[in-house]
This record gives structure tokens, C-alpha cells and sequence, in this order.
């Protein structure tokens, strides 16, 4: 076992400082160009191999569990991303390399392991319960600036500027139509909608989209100049979660289980 950890620590590393630059480029421009991660998995693919092949030496049905495991996981990723449409190539990707690179804790987090010390799925489900954070910080927000809408949309969005919002960050809420008499009326869009949208295939309009290609968009333009405010849902990346829940499960371990513990009394 001493090959393995020197091994996954070089791993955490690369991995480590690709997800904080790619955090940068996701606030920055919204998009992580594939490139971003050659020089990761320049180090962290032969240091991967290197772990599976003390792993092996160490213990082939546990080895070969893990393997399984982690193809399984990093299976159900690009399925979610390419066919369901759930989340960002860039978010896959992400979770696909730290799956298949760094399958074990690299060192003992600051709570201890976990039961199930597969690490992959600390670091997502850390991601997860950190990003749930978000929607109560944007209702603050909505309340501090006064913002009113239907209280579900305040937890997940905020009125944009119509006349601007080419030059935001996030998905429309809001669905626009005018009568003959010119009068506008809107419609906000629920959550299931929005789901069932993006598993048939049919893309959200994405404010940036608004920029890159105003021709196709005159219409929806037009309308929300006229409407004066559009409600989008809060445009931050997904990768910034996973940078969060990947960096606090290695130092300080699995959330959900020290949760766990604190509400049953054990700590």
C-alpha cells in the first residue's frame, strides 16, 4: 500500500488545480474548453493505473469492485449529461476524471472516513448538499434588493434588466406573449417544466445565446425590451460545487455523514 498514496496525493493535486482554473474560466465565460484538462490527466491517469495496480497487488475482489463501481459511476454520468441533459459537459467531465483517477480518500479527512470510503461519491454528494446553500443566498439577495415574484422563483432566479439581458448569466424563466393589442403577458416556467424540456432534448434559452446570435432571438428581444424586467435562474456553474465538495471531502470528509452523526448524538 505505500505506492498507492504518494500515488493518489499527485492525483489530488492536478486534479485540485484544474477544478479551481476551470472554476475561473466557468464564472469568467461560462464554458471549459476540453484542453483544460490534458495537463490533469497527464498526471493523474498513470498515477490511476499505478493505484489500481497496488490495489490488485493488495487485493483483487476489492480492486475489482472498486473498478466496477467507478465505471458504473462514471457510466451514469455521461448518460446524464449526453442523453438526459441534466447538467454541463464540463460538470461530466469533471466527475468522470475524479471518478476514474482518485477512487480512495488520498489522506484521512479531518472527520474521519466515512462508511462507504468510496471517494467519487463524497465528493459529489458534497457538491450537492454545498450547492443547496445557493438558493438561500439568492432569496436574501431577492429580499435585500426588493425583488418580488412568486416565492418559489425567488429561491432560484432574479429580474433582469430586458434592455441587458444578452449580457447575463442563466436560463430565461419566463415565457412572453402579446395580443393584438399589444398587451404583454407572462408566464413563469415551473421546475418540472424545465426538466421534461431539457429530457426531451429541447434547449432552455440561455441568456449568452442572446449575444452570440441576436438574429435568431429578435422576437424574444423584442418582448422582454417591452416587458421591461425577465426573471433567469441563477447562472452559476456546477463546477464551482464540485470544486467545493472535492476540496472539503479531501481535508474534511464526507458531509453527509458527519450530518448524520451530529443529528443521531454520535459527535
Amino acid at each position: 500500500m505505500i505506492m498507492i498514496y504518494p500515488a493518489l496525493l499527485l492525483s489530488s493535486a492536478a486534479v485540485a488545480l484544474t477544478l479551481l482554473y476551470a472554476s475561473v474560466l466557468d464564472l469568467r465565460e461560462r464554458r471549459v474548453p476540453f484542453k483544460t484538462w490534458y495537463p490533469m490527466l497527464f498526471i493523474a491517469v498513470p498515477m490511476a493505473v499505478l493505484t489500481y495496480i497496488g490495489l490488485f497487488t493488495d487485493s483483487f475482489r476489492f480492486a475489482s469492485g472498486l473498478l466496477l463501481l467507478s465505471a458504473i459511476l462514471c457510466a451514469c454520468y455521461y448518460f446524464g449529461s449526453a442523453y438526459l441533459h441534466l447538467f454541463g459537459g464540463a460538470d461530466a467531465w469533471a466527475m468522470i476524471f475524479i471518478t476514474a483517477c482518485i477512487p480512495l480518500f488520498p489522506i484521512e479527512p479531518y472527520a474521519g472516513y466515512p462508511i462507504i470510503a468510496f471517494f467519487p461519491l463524497s465528493v459529489i454528494l458534497n457538491a450537492v448538499l454545498l450547492n443547496l446553500v445557493t438558493p438561500l443566498a439568492i432569496f436574501a439577495v431577492n429580499c435585500f434588493r426588493r425583488n418580488r415574484g412568486p416565492l418559489r422563483y425567488m429561491f432560484v432566479g432574479f429580474p433582469v434588466d430586458g434592455n441587458t439581458i444578452q449580457d447575463e448569466f442563466g436560463f430565461v424563466m419566463e415565457e412572453f406573449t402579446e395580443n393584438e393589442e399589444g398587451m404583454i403577458t407572462r408566464r413563469y416556467l415551473s421546475f418540472w417544466e424545465a426538466i421534461r424540456r431539457m429530457i426531451r432534448g429541447e434547449r432552455r434559452l440561455y441568456t449568452r445565446d442572446f449575444k452570440r446570435d441576436p438574429d435568431e432571438y429578435k422576437e424574444e428581444l423584442r418582448l422582454y425590451r417591452k416587458a421591461g424586467t425577465v426573471w433567469i435562474s441563477y447562472g452559476v456553474p456546477f463546477i464551482l460545487p464540485i470544486c467545493a465538495g472535492f476540496l472539503t471531502a479531501i481535508f474534511i470528509g464526507d458531509i453527509m455523514s458527519i450530518l448524520i452523526q451530529v443529528l443521531s448524538g454520535v459527535v
